[in-house]
């Protein structure tokens, strides 16, 4: 009895660990805007530290009933998180609650629909192993809740319009069937195979019919929005290129774009790129690779370490037929190809789920000593979490006074949003975008070397071309011509493609303290001609102010011509 009593007590308890480890995707109550995740982040943090104790306690009271249980458990605590996902997503898209970004109508309980479908097609594998498993024996209450939690995903994830996610949810799939039904495809092919040649040459066509569609599938996926796979090619590419410039130690966690920007600059400055990556190139805050942003960030050992840490685990929950937990696994590998799943905390703490649960069955913690170094490591990692939720604290006050002034920066209020700014400052040097609102404010105020000194920080956090404009306008505003031409052109070979950078140069040019009539109109000119990424009402006003500086050299020109005019 006493036996019965604590293996269901510890069911209950590693149910409610996970539950409360898993519930940060469906937290959605904070006053902050979607797309701020400092609430999250927080909650996540807190969440693990109190979860790591139990399992820390777990591990030292009742370890056999740890490691048995816990791969069962967390396969169904996703499948629950994902049913609410995807009936969140139901409902915003027949207009029943409201979604969490203007442009689109499905985000669930994120900000967009990228990383929503990707959580998705994370839980899809598991759920069509749990329907699989049981399908051709008795249907019992959990066939039909997996394959009713399928069958929700299914309706919600091609809406999503997410390929990466339509990617992995299609590659675990073929995993998870090929592992269910291995044995028949096997026997299938060897018995086709070894029977008269025109069987095998069909095997053979059905093998080249297949792949064949494969590829057209991908090439249509391609197709679908052409510019934005270039795009991420384009990313992918200066990303290496700042890689190779620090592969060993990386730049930091929060300089990734900033890193990435200065890479795409000098990559433009040197002059060799095509039409095309001028097009496409833009100033991402991610490089929609997390393989990519992790080395970036940490250096290649950091990247080599926790590709084995997750091999690691994968290949045990593998051979222990895990397969639901490995699909889920492999399906966010797959998406975190092409998109930047790890920036937000529902990703990273199933990330350490499934790593814990296909992970657990290979450690014998049946030994002590093993048994007490993973207490010491949970404890350690507990209060690391701490220390992590108290920075969050921090950091989710001030973003909060931030949210609550930009009402003063977005009306035009320059003085009392740089009064309020100037409060949080300290607390939110990490944020790019308090960070230029901020100098732009100063900027606006012609406060200009207080505006250079914080958008020049900015610079340690963001790639965006728009603070180099700001700081070259301030270096002209102070009179520093060259100074401001410097920082000009670095915003010009940030990204070729955007006309404004070229309309202040030609401002600059027109200067009378600065004038030089032959850069100013090759300005004008490329104002006039270059074809911007998006037509808007600010191009046409730049093109028709360009035009008058145009005619003001023109004027000039036949003041010299005709100087008794002038009388």
């Amino acid at each position: 009895m006493e036996s019965k009593w604590l293996k269901y007590g510890t069911m209950l308890t590693i149910s409610i660990l996970v539950a409360v480890c898993l519930s940060v995707v469906c937290l959605n109550a904070d006053s902050l805007p979607s797309d701020i995740l400092e609430g999250k982040w927080r909650w996540m943090y807190i969440c693990y530290t109190t979860s790591l104790i139990g399992f820390a306690l777990l591990i030292i009271t009742c370890p056999k009933y740890l490691k048995a249980y816990l791969p069962a458990i967390i396969p169904w605590i996703f499948i629950l998180y994902g049913a609410i996902e995807a009936t969140w997503g139901i409902r915003q898209v027949y207009g029943l609650t409201y979604s969490n970004h203007s442009l689109y109508a499905l985000t669930g309980s994120f900000y967009n629909p990228g990383p929503y479908s990707g959580y998705l097609a994370m839980i899809f594998p598991i759920c069509l192993y749990e329907w699989l498993k049981r399908k051709d024996g008795k249907k019992t209450i959990p066939y039909y809740v997996a394959l009713s939690a399928m069958l929700l995903i299914l309706c919600v994830l091609p809406a999503g319009m997410s390929r990466s996610a339509w990617i992995a949810a299609a590659v675990s799939s073929a995993y998870i069937g090929y592992m269910n039904y291995r044995e028949k495809i096997r026997n299938s092919t060897k018995r086709y195979w070894n029977k008269t040649p025109r069987k095998r040459n069909m095997t053979v066509c059905y093998g080249v019919l297949a792949l064949v569609i494969m590829v057209l599938t991908l090439c249509g996926i391609y197709q679908m929005k052409k510019d934005s796979a270039n795009g991420r090619l384009f990313m992918w590419k200066i990303a290496t290129y700042a890689v190779c410039d620090r592969p060993w130690t990386g730049y930091g966690w929060n300089n990734v774009a900033a890193a990435y920007g200065q890479a795409q600059e000098d990559y433009f400055a040197a002059g060799n790129y095509t039409e095309t990556e001028e097009r496409v190139a833009g100033a991402p805050e991610y490089v929609f690779n997390e393989y990519l942003q992790v080395a970036m960030a940490w250096g290649t050992p950091v990247l080599c370490i926790g590709l084995l840490v997750i091999g690691g685990s994968a290949y045990p929950g593998h051979r222990r037929k895990e397969y639901g937990l490995c699909g889920a696994l492999l399906s966010l590998a797959v998406f975190a190809f092409s998109s930047y799943p790890l920036q937000f905390p529902a990703f990273v703490s199933a990330l350490c789920m499934l790593v814990l649960a296909c992970g657990i069955g290979a450690l014998p913690l049946q030994k002590v000593w093993l048994r007490l170094l993973f207490t010491v490591l949970l404890l350690w990692g507990s209060y690391g979490c701490f220390r992590m939720y108290q920075q969050k604290s921090a950091a989710l006050v001030a973003c909060r006074q931030w949210s609550k002034s930009r009402m003063f920066y977005q009306s035009g209020a320059y003085e009392q949003a740089a009064e309020s700014y100037a409060e949080v400052y300290e607390d939110m040097k990490g944020n790019a975008r308090f960070m230029f609102e901020y100098g732009h404010a100063l900027h606006k105020l012609h406060r200009t070397s207080e505006s250079n000194a914080v958008l020049k920080e900015a610079l340690q956090v963001s790639g965006d071309p728009m603070i180099l404009n700001i700081i070259g306008k301030n270096e002209q505003e102070m009179k520093h011509y060259e100074n401001a031409e410097h920082w000009f052109m670095r915003a010009v070979h940030r990204l070729p493609g955007r006309i404004y950078p070229y309309y202040l140069l030609a401002n600059l040019y027109a200067e009378p303290a600065f004038y030089q009539r032959d850069k100013l109109e090759r300005m004008v000119s490329i104002v006039l001609e270059k074809e911007p990424k998006v037509q808007s009402t600010a191009v046409k006003q730049m093109r028709q102010k360009a035009e008058k500086l145009l005619e003001g050299v023109k004027d000039k020109d036949s003041a010299i011509i005709h100087p008794e005019k002038e009388e």
